[in-house]
């Protein structure tokens, strides 16, 4: 996929929408000095270009009562990477899934409200055809969790 030229218009509009979602584009268009015209005008073009795919917000896991991050590391069997990665990506716990280079070949970011939630879960993958290995790290505190700006 090739890259898609934007100006700094585009990168104070997106970076605007990255700190709050929410913004009307009202708000935007003072915050970056634009008619609320051109604000709208220039979302609409990213968003069929591809560059802005959606809007969400942003969750406090932890009020969640979600208190394990883990980073799995997981090695598979030659040829069978996608099948594992679609399997394990299914999973509930699971927001995230990487083919990676390294060691390992996959990286899987997954939360649970409990230890035994993450056993449960390290053990259901472990017992997966296909998964060889498996290196488990916990988060013990967040430093940095926000998207970049551009």
């Amino acid at each position: 996929m090739e890259a898609k030229a934007i100006d700094s218009l585009d990168r104070d509009i997106l970076n605007a929408l990255e700190e709050d979602a929410r913004r009307s584009l009202r708000q935007i268009a003072k915050r970056v000095q634009a008619s609320v015209t051109t604000v709208m005008n220039r979302l609409k073009r990213l968003e069929q270009t591809g560059v802005v795919t959606g809007y969400s917000a942003r969750v406090n896991y932890d009020r969640l009562g979600y208190e394990f991050d883990a980073l799995i590391d997981i090695s598979v069997s030659k040829g069978k990477l996608l099948q594992v990665e679609q399997k394990i990506a299914s999973h509930p716990n699971v927001y995230a899934v990487y083919d990676i280079t390294g060691a390992s070949d996959v990286t899987v970011m997954a939360r649970f409200k409990t230890r035994k939630g993450l056993d449960d879960f390290l053990k259901k993958i472990q017992a997966y055809d296909f998964v060889e290995d498996t290196h488990t790290h916990l988060v013990l505190r967040t430093i940095k969790d926000h998207k970049m700006l551009v």
